[in-house]
């Protein structure tokens, strides 16, 4: 379905809309709601809703570059669960979309019952970081426009971070890449631009306060993302990390994994504890 917000449209996908628990999934960048279809599709006994991100998949890219601030997608977000009717519900991100869940329960906790992030942090902490990171990007953003999108996805799915996944099946592969190229050159620019990590506030500070119940899940062989989500353990109040055999991608390398790691936290009710 389409839903608008600020002269905005968003894709949102709704599955067993009759259950009462309900999951929020946010993929990353260069993604869609394509990315979560495998997993989504491990759960029968609960709300699914898959949303696509501003200049991501069949959402809107607009040339606005505003549109695509962090706060901005934020009241974008808590706009569409007010449209959906959703409230009490987890909320689970991947990378980018994990930023974004982050940033979304630092804002607007009291509307989640539980955060799961996959591969993500709470953005970089010195200003000097995400000046050299703003920098970066914008270089990106620029090839992407002017070099195309299929050079910009030869290149992005070679990068270090995406490794391990040469060793997937050629079918999911091709997925994969096939989902990225069906993007749009604007969107992704301008998300880099508007919602990148040096674009985005850090939230490393808000960690301390954020009493909603967190699942970190990172991969053992993102060496990176690992160490910041123990680095981010020592700072939620309410954590648990689990670490699963697998790259930055852990819903696409390891989906029935990854699936049951999230339904057992869920299921299991943690309301405190580290391990």
């Amino acid at each position: 379905m389409k839903l608008e917000v600020g002269g905005n449209f968003y894709h949102v996908e709704v599955r067993n809309p009759e259950k009462p628990e309900t999951l929020v999934f946010l993929h990353g960048f260069t993604g869609s709601t394509k990315t979560w279809h495998s997993v989504s599709e491990k759960w029968t006994d609960a709300k699914i809703v898959l949303i696509d991100l501003i200049g991501h998949g069949a959402s809107s890219s607009p040339e606005e570059l505003k549109a695509y601030s962090m706060e901005r997608q934020l009241e974008d977000l808590d706009a569409l669960f007010d449209q959906l009717a959703l409230d009490n519900f987890t909320l689970v991100g991947y990378s980018m979309g994990g930023r974004t869940a982050l940033a979304y329960a630092c804002n607007y906790p009291e509307r989640l019952t539980r955060l799961v992030l996959e591969s993500a942090s709470p953005g970089l902490d010195s200003e000097q970081a995400r000046k050299d990171r703003r920098t970066n990007d914008a270089r990106l953003a620029e090839r992407i426009v002017t070099g195309g999108l299929v050079n910009f996805v030869d290149a992005w799915e070679n990068i270090e971070l995406f490794a391990s996944q040469k060793e997937l099946p050629e079918r999911v592969q091709q997925s994969v890449r096939e989902e990225r190229l069906a993007q749009n050159p604007l969107g992704l620019a301008n998300s880099l631009h508007g919602m990148g990590t040096g674009a985005q506030q850090s939230y490393w500070q808000e960690l301390k306060g954020l009493n909603v119940p967190v699942l970190l899940v990172t991969g053992r062989l993102d060496v990176k993302f690992e160490a910041i989500a123990q680095k981010m353990l020592e700072q939620l109040p309410n954590a648990v990390h689990k670490t699963i055999d697998a790259g930055h991608a852990i819903h696409v390398e390891k989906p029935a994994e990854f699936a049951t790691i999230v339904r057992e936290y869920l299921s299991l009710n943690y309301q405190g504890g580290k391990s």
